[in-house]
């Protein structure tokens, strides 16, 4: 699958984008905010990531923004399947210098809307880190109510455990309608 937007492409990463991922999410700003991402994050990392393989109702891509200039890598989005309870979770990572710009808004509506039209789920969840409320700021213009659950999570790039905000985004409630896309 692939998505464009008025200023991003979603796209499946690729061999050549290592370097381009490992230079994005390297920022321990960045890393803590995710639980499963090593710090410091190397290129054997990205490459590890990249070559992960995934199914068709796996959809998980890098964001390209084609804005201002030469297309650059700025995050990744996708969607994954929680192996304790089959949920499926929105996840996100922005660099930092692409925050601030509504980049994150614009690439959730688009996998929200492959969710929603495209992907044999009827409800979404996420969860952000308490002290990274631009993220529920986030997950809120994309729909998600907040479900009054906290949970304390643990990242890689944290010493310890870090309480978390739980969202959920029924995708049924509107009555989807069938979408065509290509995959």
């Amino acid at each position: 699958m692939f998505a464009r937007t008025p200023r991003l492409t979603l796209r499946p990463a690729w061999p050549e984008d290592a370097p381009a991922l490992t230079a994005a999410i390297a920022d321990e700003r960045v890393v803590r905010m995710l639980t499963r991402v090593p710090h410091p994050y190397a290129l054997a990392d990205a490459a590890d990531w990249i070559a992960q393989p995934r199914g068709g109702h796996d959809p998980r891509f890098v964001i390209v923004a084609h804005d201002g200039g030469e297309p650059r890598l700025i995050g990744g989005i996708g969607i994954g399947i929680d192996d304790d309870e089959g949920a499926a979770n929105l996840g996100y990572w922005l660099t930092p210098a692409a925050w601030g710009r509504g980049y994150a808004t614009e690439a959730g509506r688009a996998v929200v809307d492959m969710a929603r039209h495209a992907l044999p789920i009827d409800r979404l969840e996420a969860w952000h880190f308490a002290d990274n409320p631009a993220s529920g700021r986030v997950l809120r213009r994309l729909g998600f109510r907040p479900t009054g659950r906290t949970q304390a999570k643990r990242s890689v790039a944290r010493p310890e455990a870090a309480p978390s905000i739980e969202y959920t985004l029924d995708l049924a409630e509107d009555g989807r309608a069938p979408m065509p896309i290509a995959a």
